[in-house]
């Protein structure tokens, strides 16, 4: 029997992910997922485990709380090669996380918008997601990370003909996390920056 690997997929733009989700699945990958991602996944008949159900631990504060936990955030960390690591994440429950899928809140397309309150603003700036992908990306000896779907297929067609990443194909992907991370937090930085706290 092929044994069961972990992927987390939690993304605002849903493009292409029924399908990257499916083939995942096919690979014999569990799929962790969140709100949305998690309905949209289950809707296509993908089977898909809410991450709520994995850590025993609910979404809180209006979803701003739903990824912030050690057996995820250890599940991405945890060095493979490292026993103590290892023996750590067993003591404790932490199973690996072998690909990330996420991309972030819309803030530039959110503040664009004429009218945008200072309060909608605030509540697009993404916490969990960046936590997310620099956790996966410091983790490129072990974790796959997915930000962008024009690199769906690349991943998919690796996974199928060697059943895991290139180790090239994992550092390009975290590379990626760092430059879109750096973009996300200027244009919060720029946005608050030109925006007074009243008026």
């Amino acid at each position: 029997m092929v044994p069961s690997r972990k992927a987390l997929i939690s993304v605002t733009d849903k493009s292409g992910i029924v399908e990257l989700a499916r083939k995942l699945s096919a690979l014999h990958f569990e799929i962790l997922s969140t709100g949305g991602t998690a309905k949209t996944l289950q809707a296509a008949g993908v089977p898909v485990t809410e991450v709520s159900a994995y850590t025993g631990f609910p979404e809180i504060l209006d979803g701003r709380v739903k990824t912030l936990q050690p057996k995820i955030h250890g599940g991405l960390l945890g060095r493979r090669q490292d026993a103590r690591h290892r023996e750590q994440m067993q003591g404790l429950g932490i199973e690996p996380i072998d690909l990330l899928v996420v991309n972030l809140y819309a803030f530039e397309k959110t503040v664009s918008r004429a009218g945008c309150t200072l309060e909608e603003a605030i509540e697009n700036i993404d916490i969990g997601g960046p936590a997310l992908l620099r956790a996966a990306a410091k983790n490129f000896q072990d974790v796959t990370v997915l930000t962008d779907p024009a690199d769906y297929d690349r991943v998919i067609r690796e996974l199928e003909s060697q059943g895991r990443t290139a180790l090239e194909t994992r550092y390009d992907l975290a590379r990626k996390v760092f430059l879109l991370t750096q973009h996300y937090d200027r244009a919060i930085s720029e946005y608050l920056s030109g925006r007074p706290l009243h008026g």
